[in-house]
């Protein structure tokens, strides 16, 4: 396989549009979730079989008493390793020769789930309780095939989200933190050699998602 395709997701640039979001189920043919007002202005809660792209929202206070309220546009990370292809028994779960994506096939509903979900350590996939096909991003494969971006791409407005070859984005992923170093010296990026899927963040990670960094 060739260095495949990478994802750059530079949080310092996302604005809580959430136009990826929507690009996401738009394209894909997926409709919205019914939720109800939590507290929060992220909708929905969660990922779930009908919501692969997630812009999340998180607040709280630093240790110098000032409060931060960041964003993390979440998706399935594409790993270079996938753990969650360890619930293969054949080929339900396989990774596009030429770019690298991960893509869960209609098969998947023939594995176990808790398996499939336990080996991926950024708590992505999921499965639809009606077909219990297991589901996650799958990159825009068909676009990627039709020589297009992939949706979130396509629809940010800032450049949070930038697509390209694999070579190219780890470029610019370390030409981006070096940038923000000066400013925010905690900058960095989430597991560039094992993702093709890259977070760019200024703070703990933690403090963005839970399950941020692996």
């Amino acid at each position: 396989m060739s260095d495949g395709k990478s994802i750059m997701v530079d949080t310092s640039r996302c604005t809580a549009c959430r136009g990826c979001q929507v690009a996401c189920k738009q394209w894909h043919g997926h409709p919205g979730t019914k939720t109800k007002q939590t507290g929060t202005y992220q909708n929905p809660p969660d990922f779930s079989a009908d919501t692969w792209k997630l812009v999340r929202f998180s607040e709280g206070k630093a240790s110098n008493g000032k409060p931060y309220w960041y964003f993390f546009s979440d998706m399935c990370r594409h790993c270079l390793s996938p753990g969650c292809m360890e619930g293969n028994k054949k080929d339900e779960i396989v990774q596009d020769k030429q770019t690298g994506a991960v893509i869960y096939t209609a098969a998947t509903k023939n594995l176990d789930y808790k398996k499939v979900h336990g080996g991926c350590p950024y708590d992505v996939p999921r499965q639809d309780t009606k077909t219990k096909l297991i589901k996650k991003c799958n990159m825009c494969i068909d676009r990627l095939r039709a020589n297009m971006i992939p949706a979130c791409a396509l629809s940010c407005p800032t450049g949070s989200v930038q697509f390209g070859e694999r070579g190219e984005i780890l470029k610019k992923v370390e030409a981006r933190v070096a940038e923000l170093k000066k400013d925010f010296p905690k900058a960095k990026a989430l597991n560039a050699d094992d993702v093709r899927v890259i977070f760019i963040v200024t703070d703990e990670p933690e403090k963005y998602h839970k399950y941020a960094e692996a």
